[in-house]
């Protein structure tokens, strides 16, 4: 397991898994890192570098976890990362799959002559997609982000009785890290194209499709290993 430190170069997770540039864009850091150290360029943005590290080590590494004590007084931080999270999700990926997907199925039903092609099935099953990861936006946009930040007592003790009856006491309020259901449905998203996709279709416009859900299920994926590793502590100390 790789884990960064201050002195690490910031280029040096981008070449591992360019799938963090929009995690450090989140940050205000654009690509064009030369070989500056993380310590470095967070001192240059004015970014917390331990809260830094703890964000790109938990979205890069599985097997990490960052440690408490240093993420006691970064709550605020944390929030302000998760709403341009959920913000990129909603005005960025969700689009750019929803773009793709509709090209798709105007090309494919131009060339379907055998009327065989379940893309129609499929693009339904992204629509329950997006509007489940829409309604767990609305949820954080409108109800947890705001209580954290203006009363987080409160907001922990929802928490804690939420986590006690199963999180179904509140209509339609659901747990701030529990979006597991989620990735399921991602992944079974995916699956379908994989194992069950026929038809005629184009094939490059395809692949461009689930490329991009795949791009979303991973982000939602090491996202939600931030919200476990990080957020949870913090809203259950």
């Amino acid at each position: 397991m790789s884990v960064y430190t201050k002195d690490s170069r910031l280029s040096e997770p981008i070449m591992r898994d360019p799938s963090i540039i929009p995690v450090i864009n989140r940050f205000g850091i654009s690509l064009g890192v030369g070989d500056l150290a993380i310590k470095n360029i967070c001192m240059e943005k004015g970014i917390d570098a331990d809260f830094f590290l703890a964000v790109v080590n938990t979205y890069m590494n599985q097997d990490y976890f960052p440690e408490g004590t240093a993420l006691s007084t970064h709550l605020v931080r944390l929030i302000e990362f998760l709403d341009k999270t959920d913000r990129y999700y909603r005005d960025v990926q969700l689009p750019n799959i929803e773009r793709h997907f509709n090209f798709l199925l105007r090309e494919s039903m131009e060339s379907e002559s055998d009327g065989h092609s379940n893309l129609k099935l499929l693009n339904g099953f992204f629509c329950e997609v997006k509007e489940e990861l829409q309604a767990s936006i609305s949820n954080d946009l409108k109800h947890w982000f705001p209580l954290l930040l203006d009363n987080p007592e409160k907001a922990r003790e929802e928490i804690a009785v939420l986590t006690a009856h199963g999180n179904n006491v509140q209509e339609n309020i659901r747990l701030p890290f529990s979006n597991h259901n989620l990735e399921d449905k991602i992944r079974d998203l995916i699956a379908f194209f994989v194992i069950h996709l026929k038809g005629n279709y184009d094939k490059n416009l395809c692949v461009a499709v689930i490329m991009a859900v795949f791009n979303l299920e991973k982000d939602i994926k090491q996202n939600n290993r931030i919200r476990e590793r990080i957020l949870k502590p913090l809203c259950l100390k």
